[in-house]
C-alpha cells in the first residue's frame, strides 16, 4: 500500500486541484452527498467559504433524521469528503457561477468511522480482501426506463419510446437524452464504454468503466442521480425500479466483479492452463456466490417490486447456477480472459444500495475463496426451457420469489450479518420488514379490479 507520506502528497495535491478549480468555475456551493441505508442519495449544502472546514471533516449534521442511522440522543455525525470524488455540476455552470460536490464517508464525533454509513460497510470489506492478499474490480451495468410526465411534472406510465434493443433513431426517441447523459457524466470524470437502446420499449442503459469496488459503488450512485437529473431537464422521468412495467423485462444492475492478487500483481481470476481458462480462485468464488446467494438477495434485490423481475420468460436469472457463456444462468463468465477474467453476477438491480450490494456479493464470493468451496458441474442448457423434473434432477434450486422470502433467508443467514454490522443488519431488516408489513395492508389496484364488483 501507499505510504502514509505518499498519501499526504496525494492529499495536498489534489486539494490544491481542487482550490484552483473552484477559482477558475467560480464555484460558489458545495454539496456534501452520502448515501442512507436503502442507497438514497441525500447531502448538505454549504458554501465555498467554508472548504477549510469541508476538507477538515468539520460539516455536522443530524443522523436521527436519516433512514438507519442514529438514534436521536446520539444524532451528531460529520461527513469526511472523499477528495477524488469532487466534481463541478455540469448543469449548474453558468457565466459566473457554478457548484461542485463531494461524495462523503460519515464520521463519529471522535474521528472514527461510523457503522451505520453503507460507505464505511463497504471499506471494511475491501480491507478485509486486501487482508486476504486481493484488491477488488467492480463494473455494475445499469439500466433504466425514461417515461413522460404530466402537466405536473409527475411520472405517467407512457415510455418516451416504443423502440427495441439496440434500435437506433427514428425509433430511439432516447438517443438525445443517452447523448446528454453521457456529456454529463465524462465532465464529472467517468469513463463511458458504450450506450444503448435496451430491449424493452422506453429502456436505456450506459455502460462506464470498471473501477475499485468501493469507487464502483460511489460511480454508480452518482450515476443514477446524474440520469435522473438530465433526464428531468427533458421533461422526462428516469426510474431504476427493477420492473415498472408489466409483460416487458425489467431492469438489472449485471455486476461484473473480479480480483486482483495483490503479490502475483495479476488477475487472480485467470488460468491460462485451465480448460475455461479460469483458474482455482475463481471457480472457489463462484461456489461461494452460488452458496451464499439466498442469503443476501434481500440486499442486491431490495424490493417488493424486485421480485416481480425474477421470473421466467424475461431475462432475469430465476435459477441458481453457473455458466461460461449461458446468460440463461444466474452466474456466467464473459468471454473476455486475462487481465479482464471476470464474474458477472445477473441478478442484482438498481435499486440495490451500491455500497451494500458490492459488499455482499464480494464478501460471498470471498466466502467461497476462504472456505476452497467446491464449485458445483456448470450448467450449459438453457434454463428457462427445463422442466420442473429437469431441474430438480439436477438439483438446481430456485432464487427467493418475494422480498418476505429473501429477508427470512437474511436474516437466518450469516452472510449479512457477517458483512454490514450489527448495526446496518438489524436496521436494513427492520426497514424491510416495515416496507412488507406496508405493501401487506394496501389494499392494491389489482385486488379491486378482480374483486369490488365481484363479491
Amino acid at each position: 500500500m501507499p505510504t502514509a507520506t505518499n498519501q499526504s502528497g496525494k492529499q495536498m495535491n489534489l486539494v490544491a486541484d481542487i482550490e484552483e478549480i473552484i477559482r477558475e468555475q467560480n464555484v460558489e456551493m458545495l454539496h456534501l452527498q452520502f448515501v442512507d441505508i436503502e442507497g438514497i442519495l441525500k447531502h448538505v449544502s454549504v458554501t465555498t467559504e467554508q472548504l477549510d472546514s469541508v476538507l477538515n471533516g468539520k460539516i455536522m449534521f443530524d443522523g436521527s433524521s436519516i433512514n438507519g442511522f442514529s438514534p436521536i440522543h446520539k444524532s451528531d455525525l460529520y461527513l469526511q469528503p472523499d477528495l477524488n470524488s469532487f466534481a463541478v455540476l455540469p448543469w449548474s455552470v453558468e457565466k459566473d457561477y457554478a457548484e461542485a460536490r463531494f461524495l462523503c464517508s460519515v464520521k463519529n464525533p471522535d474521528g472514527t468511522d461510523f457503522e451505520g454509513d453503507p460507505r464505511n460497510v463497504l471499506k471494511k470489506t475491501v480491507t478485509k480482501a486486501y487482508e486476504q492478499g486481493y484488491s477488488i474490480n467492480i463494473g455494475p451495468e445499469l439500466e433504466f426506463f425514461l417515461f413522460k410526465t404530466d402537466e405536473t411534472g409527475r411520472p405517467t406510465q407512457q415510455t418516451q419510446d416504443f423502440a427495441g434493443y439496440f434500435e437506433p433513431s427514428p425509433h430511439d426517441n432516447g438517443e438525445k437524452v443517452r447523448l446528454e447523459i453521457y456529456r454529463a457524466l465524462k465532465k464529472m470524470g467517468f469513463t463511458i464504454e458504450a450506450s444503448h437502446h435496451e430491449v424493452a420499449r422506453g429502456q436505456h442503459e450506459i455502460n462506464f468503466k470498471y473501477a475499485d469496488a468501493l469507487s464502483a459503488a460511489d460511480l454508480a450512485t452518482t450515476y443514477k442521480w446524474v440520469v435522473k437529473t438530465v433526464a428531468k431537464k427533458f421533461g422526462l422521468h428516469a426510474t431504476f425500479m427493477p420492473k415498472p412495467i408489466a409483460n416487458e423485462n425489467g431492469n438489472g444492475m449485471h455486476t461484473n466483479i473480479s480480483l486482483f492478487d495483490i503479490e502475483k500483481k495479476q488477475n487472480a481470476f485467470y488460468d491460462a492452463d485451465d480448460e475455461r481458462e479460469l483458474s482455482e480462485t475463481s471457480y472457489q468464488f463462484i461456489a461461494g456466490l452460488l452458496e451464499n446467494v439466498p442469503n443476501f438477495v434481500a440486499v442486491t434485490n431490495p424490493l417488493v417490486n424486485s421480485y416481480k423481475r425474477l421470473v421466467p420468460g424475461y431475462e432475469a436469472p430465476c435459477y441458481i447456477a453457473w455458466s461460461a457463456a449461458n446468460r440463461s444462468a444466474l452466474i456466467r463468465i464473459p468471454a473476455m480472459r486475462g487481465g479482464a477474467t471476470r464474474v458477472e453476477i445477473r441478478c442484482p438491480d438498481p435499486s440495490a444500495n451500491p455500497y451494500l450490494a458490492f459488499a455482499t456479493i464480494a464478501s460471498a464470493g470471498l466466502d467461497g475463496v476462504e472456505k476452497e468451496m467446491t464449485a458445483p458441474e456448470e450448467l450449459v442448457e438453457d434454463i428457462f426451457s427445463m422442466t420442473d423434473e429437469e431441474l430438480f434432477l439436477k438439483e438446481i434450486d430456485h432464487l427467493p420469489t418475494s422480498l418476505e422470502e429473501a429477508v427470512t433467508e437474511f436474516e437466518e443467514g450469516v452472510i449479512g450479518r457477517n458483512t454490514l454490522g450489527e448495526h446496518v443488519f438489524n436496521e436494513y431488516v427492520d426497514v424491510k420488514r416495515s416496507e412488507l408489513d406496508s405493501f401487506r395492508t394496501t389494499v392494491h389496484g389489482w385486488e379491486l379490479e378482480n374483486y369490488h364488483t365481484k363479491f
